[in-house]
């Protein structure tokens, strides 16, 4: 063991010196591993910040569940038939309330309507908040955190009182302070006014949209239909699976009551869309993981760059170091000793350039936070990337070590 560290900081030592003799021969030579390490650090750390975020978005849709509307969310692109959905009718409160009956596998179903409209208080008046008509099961599929006040009561469903629970941002807007949101009367579309009973939590910006709570207000769904007609507010049924039952039975159960339902004949198809949630996650995984494959080719492009220029210090090393290596033979030193001291002293230089990558990444993290994207970088991503550094300090250093590994002591020294 002793032994093991004696080598170890022999090489440490050889490998400071030699940067601090050829500090910009070696900094050359090292910028390829510094931008192969940094381009692995920074496209899986960006990546999955990224997905992090995005499929925490999607979660916050809602887990094990489907939308049901006319519009097929996962279609897209020039070739989207919008024309064949245009024509499909709208889902309905009342096709909700039989869903419940129908569906043994539901564990929550919710109606939702919505609109975009102002909000005015006194002089001041803010357009463009998104209005959520909502039944009393919204809330066990979408939970809501409440900072102030309180959510929507049965009551206030039962009966489609005028209240409602106000987005922070809308709040701040609307009011100065979101504090003082509370217990205030605001003018609403259609000249209602609509009494703010409870605040949202701040929720912070979408990357995939969702329901940006922050710029919302949700009410009872028969408060929103004094200002709205439901077919012409973007109705949606959502249904929440149990956690026993499969996404896949829960789309057969619910096919098999919409097709019921709406009275369509065997040879008919779905005048309706099952949305699965779960789908639109894997969806997103399968992008995220071509994209990281992309970084690799790119970083394993850089480190292929970097492992000759580290290669190149090693041969200049070993050419300049020929007398030593001689010495160290003649008074004993095995040849697996230099084998194992070039090789560490090529691993720590690229441990060196990798270091200047995660620099580099570090500096990235604080521009992005600073932007609005906070991009954390994961221990087992380090933990990669320093056994990356070693590995291709390994292979840089192999050749010009077994040169010196092989090297005549005498000859060696003569050399001189």
């Amino acid at each position: 063991m002793r032994r093991i560290f004696e080598i170890l900081g022999s090489s440490l030592n050889l490998t400071w010196q030699e940067f601090k003799s050829h500090k910009i021969r070696t900094l050359l030579s090292l910028s390829g591993v510094a931008f192969g390490i940094f381009c692995i650090i920074a496209v899986l750390a960006a990546v999955n910040s990224l997905e992090y975020a995005v499929q925490k978005d999607i979660k916050a849709l809602g887990t094990n569940t489907v939308y049901i509307d006319k519009w097929e969310y996962a279609d897209g692109g020039n070739d989207y038939p919008w024309w064949k959905y245009v024509k499909r009718p709208d889902p309905s409160h009342d096709e909700m309330l039989m869903l419940k009956k129908k569906v043994p596998g539901a564990a929550n179903v919710a109606f939702n309507i919505s609109t975009t409209n102002t909000l005015e208080v006194g002089d001041n008046s803010i357009s463009g908040v998104n209005y959520y008509g909502i039944t009393d099961e919204f809330s066990n599929i979408q939970p809501i955190e409440i900072q102030m006040g309180r959510y929507l009561q049965q009551s206030d469903f039962d009966y489609g009182a005028n209240v409602f629970v106000i987005g922070y941002e809308v709040a701040v807007n609307l009011f100065g302070n979101a504090d003082k949101a509370v217990g205030q009367l605001v003018k609403m579309k259609e000249g209602k006014r609509g009494l703010v009973v409870g605040l949202i939590k701040k929720q912070g910006k979408s990357i995939v949209g969702g329901w940006e709570y922050d710029n919302s207000i949700l009410m009872p769904l028969g408060f929103m239909r004094q200002m709205v007609r439901e077919k012409n507010s973007n109705p949606i049924i959502m249904v929440q699976g149990k956690e026993t039952t499969p996404m896949a039975q829960l789309k057969d159960e619910l096919a098999g009551a919409m097709r019921s339902i709406r009275k369509l004949r065997p040879t008919q198809e779905n005048d309706f869309s099952l949305n699965d949630i779960d789908a639109f996650s894997s969806f997103a995984s399968d992008i995220f993981g071509n994209i990281n494959k992309g970084g690799w080719a790119i970083a394993a492009l850089s480190l292929v760059v970097g492992m000759f220029g580290v290669a190149n210090i090693m041969f200049v090393t070993v050419r300049e170091r020929t007398s030593q290596i001689g010495l160290k033979k003649a008074i004993g030193a095995k040849s697996s000793t230099i084998l194992t001291e070039f090789l560490l002293e090529s691993a720590f230089l690229c441990i060196m350039g990798g270091l200047l990558g995660v620099f580099g990444v570090f500096l990235l993290t604080l521009i992005s936070t600073a932007a609005g994207f906070p991009v954390f970088i994961a221990p087992t991503i380090l933990a990669l990337a320093i056994g990356i550094c070693i590995i291709v300090g390994v292979l840089a250093g192999i050749i010009p070590a077994s040169i010196a590994a092989r090297m005549n002591p005498v000859e060696a020294i003569r050399s001189k």
